[in-house]
């Protein structure tokens, strides 16, 4: 499981959705496809329209990998922190019925309107 207090695993920009395609086709349903794409230093989240998987690379060479997957229908409650004058990065809090809440700090310019979209999307 991914520490999720790891401050590598903080201030994530949006990517290209292929970022992280080759290694998480093997591990999609059918009919499940990635939606928007995150990416920190080396760490990342990928949503898609089933679930949020956190991506943490690991080690010095970064071929170890953790993969966290968390399905939208665990999820109670989310909040949203946007950024401000002074502080300008966003945080997304997650609260999930199995394994308590989760943070993820984005970069200022993420659209965080889009991501809280993308959760209700699922969750509602």
């Amino acid at each position: 499981m991914i520490d999720f207090e790891n401050p590598q695993f903080i201030r994530l920009k949006q990517t290209d959705n292929d970022t992280y395609e080759k290694l998480l086709l093997p591990l999609l349903i059918d009919g499940e496809d990635i939606v928007s794409t995150y990416q920190g230093t080396r760490d990342g989240i990928v949503f898609t329209n089933k679930r949020i998987i956190a991506i943490n690379i690991q080690g010095i060479t970064g071929k170890k990998k953790d993969i966290t997957s968390m399905p939208y229908s665990k999820i109670q409650t989310y909040s949203v922190e946007t950024s401000g004058v002074f502080d300008l990065d966003a945080e997304l809090s997650l609260y999930f019925s199995t394994i308590g809440k989760i943070r993820f700090e984005f970069s200022g310019s993420c659209d965080m309107a889009r991501i809280c979209r993308i959760i209700s999307n699922y969750v509602l």
